[in-house]
């Protein structure tokens, strides 16, 4: 039994873990995807040498070929690069196809997800290289990135390789290279420009100015809010558990704190979010980004747009919002032309509530002690039916009915309280969270694990006035039963 819950503990925790701001593929990238993986092409491995601490110094050697894209007016070559640890990525050039001299380049910088393919990024990376750009879509890292692992130093890695086969190919001027983050790029490109001087500029969509935990958390109560969800069960989904899966190492670079990071960027910086962002916190990530970064930071917000400024949002969307690649290349243009803007910000957008820090774990709410309180549960109500049965094999006389009811509920109610809270977690994605019918706010099933808690502190009290002429295995029980009730109420169990 211990092992059994120590597993169901284990993939609650799990579905806590899930990746901070999520931005899933629309239909359209999808599509995209398929079209790649049908049509891939041989590349030849570009080294990108070794990790750039000042500046990106080694060459980078890359075999393409040119092929037509879709897009009008543009050309396109597979590239491929080498990681530190040794993986081949692959990713894919856009460029104008009649320009002529050497144009500005702008790598890409995928949000979360493991192994997305350059496809991902492809109606960026065409609508960017129309506004006079030399664009790197990378496909990003599979191996050494999941739910329960990733590394912000290792993706920032990844895209100084990368950007080192941009940099040096020979239809963009070195000069005037920069890089593009989305999301949870928005913590990777950071660490990427402060390690290399010959990034010119940093541009973030939808960039976060908080830690991941507590930014994930602010995304979940956004979709608890949006799905009509109330009461306790509104605490264990956006708070509690993300500070449990944090406290058990499942919830990768959990406090990453990207302030000291932001203090150290010198290049100009053009971030931009979406007014209606309800992955990460628009107004909040943008007064970090104006207060901390040192040089000039240019802030623009767009009407009405989603996370990643795709113009349908999260249904398929299959457009950027407009005017978003205009100002891209504008900015880009004034900038690789000698232009330094002042630092500036449009006005903060209404958002509708403020982040909420997560502390880290007291001993009591940590992993450990939650599974001992655990397995010490389901122990002491097992305890009292298998007694009983071994008592009346041998002729004895069985418990009293408060005792069988406590058993029961007790047996029921906490492997219920885990399936609950798995399932709950495991219908939340990028689209929000669905927990089926609610009753007053509350999930049905829920309602159901309160009711067998509620069960459970009734009958411990009933069968606490019976202790002085308890048996053993009683008191075990009802021990369990008290042991419940704090138990019980720091997971809101207890609570309306």
């Amino acid at each position: 039994m211990k092992i059994t819950l120590g597993a169901a503990y284990l993939t609650l925790a799990l579905a806590a873990a899930a990746p901070a701001v999520m931005v899933p593929a629309t239909a359209a990238q999808a599509a995209a995807a398929k079209i790649s993986n049908t049509a891939a092409t041989k590349t030849a491995v570009a080294d990108a040498g070794a990790t750039t601490t000042a500046t990106t110094t080694t060459r980078a050697t890359t075999t393409t070929r040119a092929t037509t894209t879709g897009a009008a007016g543009l050309k396109t070559a597979d590239v491929s690069f080498r990681t530190s640890d040794g993986q081949t990525l692959g990713g894919r050039i856009f460029e104008p196809a009649h320009a002529t001299g050497r144009l500005p380049g702008l790598l890409l910088v995928h949000g979360s997800g493991q192994g997305n393919r350059w496809s991902e990024l492809q109606k960026e990376a065409e609508e960017f290289a129309k506004q006079g750009m030399v664009v790197l879509a990378p496909d990003k890292r599979s191996v050494g990135y999941s739910k329960m692992k990733r590394d912000y130093s290792q993706l920032a890695d990844d895209a100084l390789k990368a950007f080192a086969v941009l940099r040096d190919r020979p239809e963009v001027d070195p000069a005037k290279a920069g890089i593009w983050g989305l999301s949870e790029g928005g913590w990777v490109a950071p660490l990427a420009v402060t390690r290399a001087s010959d990034i010119k500029f940093m541009i973030t969509v939808g960039g976060p100015g908080l830690e991941p935990l507590r930014t994930q958390a602010w995304n979940m109560t956004n979709k608890v809010d949006r799905a009509g969800i109330r009461g306790s069960v509104q605490d264990l989904l956006n708070r509690n558990f993300y500070r449990f899966g944090a406290d058990a190492g499942l919830f990768p670079e959990a406090h990453y704190d990207p302030i000291p990071t932001l203090k150290k960027i010198r290049q100009p910086v053009l971030a931009l979010w979406g007014a209606e962002d309800d992955q990460v916190p628009p107004a909040e990530s943008a007064e970090i980004f104006r207060a901390t970064i040192p040089g000039s930071v240019t802030i623009r917000f767009f009407p009405g747009a989603p996370h990643a400024l795709w113009a349908g949002g999260r249904e398929g969307a299959d457009e950027l919002v407009p005017g978003y690649a205009e100002t891209v290349g504008s900015w880009v243009r004034d900038v690789t032309g000698g232009h330094l803007p002042a630092s500036s910000a449009d006005p903060l957008p209404a958002q509708p509530a403020r982040s909420v820090p997560l502390p880290e774990s007291a001993w009591w709410e940590g992993w450990q002690a939650q599974l001992l309180v655990l397995v010490l549960l389901v122990a002491a109500f097992m305890t009292y039916p298998v007694a009983a049965l071994v008592r009346r094999r041998r002729g004895g006389a069985g418990g009293s009915w408060p005792a069988r009811i406590l058993a029961a509920s007790g047996l029921v109610g906490v492997p219920l309280f885990i399936y609950s809270v798995v399932s709950m977690f495991g219908s939340a994605n990028g689209h929000g969270i669905d927990l089926g019918p609610l009753l007053a706010g509350r999930p049905i099933l829920w309602l159901v694990v309160q009711f067998l808690a509620f069960t459970t502190l009734v009958t411990t009290a009933v069968a606490a006035t019976q202790w002085r002429t308890a048996r053993l295995r009683e008191r075990v029980l009802i021990a369990g039963g008290v042991l419940f009730v704090p138990w019980a109420l720091y997971w809101g169990l207890l609570l309306p």
